[in-house]
């Protein structure tokens, strides 16, 4: 499972990080930062999703108000 997070998208709310400690704060710039990403297009931001920490990134991308995160399958299928 990987999860794509379009960081210019992101309002800076949040509430991903309430949900996956994955998602850091950066009030600096008033948006989120997906650790251990790697950049796949301009303020696009993609990494791994562990096995243990797969319903927090479920949750993290429903609870983003503006649909900046997404999670996709091993097969690539968008699951969220």
């Amino acid at each position: 499972m990987k999860v794509r997070f379009d960081r210019e998208t992101c309002i800076g709310m949040f509430q991903c990080v309430a949900e996956w400690d994955a998602f850091e704060r950066n009030e600096t710039e008033g948006k989120a930062d997906l650790a251990e990403s790697e950049s796949v297009a301009d303020g696009i931001f993609e990494r791994a999703v562990p096995e243990d920490a797969e319903l927090d990134a479920k949750f993290a991308a429903r609870t983003c108000p503006v649909d900046a995160i997404e999670i996709y399958d091993d097969d690539g299928e968008k699951l969220v």
